[in-house]
């Protein structure tokens, strides 16, 4: 057999920059796996107004000063897609798109990914109209119209965003109340320029090249209204970024990691933290507290 990590960490958001932290000051062999930019989610996020000790911070701002801790400690993060696992025996094994590792334990800290409306043409318009990050393409959209779908935390950030770059922002929401923070509502409603359309769903996106309009639904009356708009951004929740795992650990009903109060997953020696784990509050200061706890326990079953 090839060589034999400690540790395998999967995933650089939060929770796995931080297990990589306290990786690396216990001196555990470990690798750090990323497929794509290291930061994760938060990196998207406008503005982190709740993270102990910093009063305001973008998220992109935070998740550089997470990366550059992990810099200054000499940690390397390999970038690497996991394409499948095999939990089956004692020494775990991590198939990527170029090498195949082992390893005595794992933490899968990949977190999670917006989730589509589901519409037919959704995926013809994307980036050409249809955005799942406000902070990432809003600026594209400067004195334009646009609507934002979703209900809670982070549609309604959007929106307050954009209500400084856009010339019209759109809240559309299928219910009749809204799910997001109160203070975040009561900033969004300050908002000259915004409009919240109420029990409503969009149906159909319209256009040639790019996106031109938008069919909205009224759920209790039935009426359909089409609304002119350069953009949309989608805000409806978000689902795990697991494929790689097949049913090699526990699941939740909705799709979500099961682990115990120690963070292991339904296979010993494998664990999850962050967002990919089924827990009531998916924020950075609970990804960061998973991360750390997950090696602690990694410790002590290795």
């Amino acid at each position: 057999m090839e060589k034999v990590y400690d540790l395998i960490i999967i995933g650089a958001g939060p929770a796995g920059l931080t297990a990589s932290i306290y990786a690396k000051r216990a001196m555990l062999d470990f690798l750090f796996l990323e497929k794509w930019l290291p930061g994760g989610e938060i990196a998207n996020t406008y503005e982190v107004e709740n993270y102990p000790g910093i009063n305001y911070v973008s998220g992109a701002e935070l998740a550089d000063k997470m990366i550059d801790h992990t810099k200054d400690l000499g940690i390397k993060i390999c970038l690497e897609s996991v394409e499948e696992v095999d939990f089956t025996k004692k020494i775990k094994k991590i198939v990527t798109n170029y090498n195949t590792y082992y390893t005595k334990t794992v933490l899968i800290a990949t977190g999670a990914s917006s989730k589509k409306l589901g519409l037919p043409n959704e995926d013809d318009f994307r980036g050409r109209g249809i955005s799942y990050c406000a902070v990432c393409d809003g600026a594209l959209f400067k004195d334009k119209t646009v609507a934002v779908v979703g209900g809670g935390d982070v549609a309604v950030e959007d929106v307050i965003y954009l209500s400084r770059v856009a010339k019209k922002v759109y809240l559309i929401h299928r219910r009749d109340t809204l799910r997001a923070a109160k203070r975040y509502q009561e900033k969004m409603f300050k908002q000259e320029n915004v409009e919240i359309i109420w029990d409503s769903e969009v149906k159909s996106f319209n256009g040639k090249d790019f996106l031109e309009s938008i069919d909205v639904v009224n759920k209790k009356t039935k009426d359909k209204t089409v609304i002119d708009v350069n953009g949309v951004f989608v805000a409806i929740g978000m689902i795990p970024n697991i494929s790689f795992l097949k049913e090699s650990v526990k699941l939740s009903e909705t799709g979500w990691i099961i682990t115990d109060e120690f963070l292991e997953t339904s296979v010993e020696g494998v664990f999850a933290a962050g967002d990919v784990r089924d827990t009531s509050l998916r924020q950075v200061v609970t990804s960061v507290s998973d991360g750390a706890m997950a090696v602690s326990m990694a410790q002590k079953y290795l």
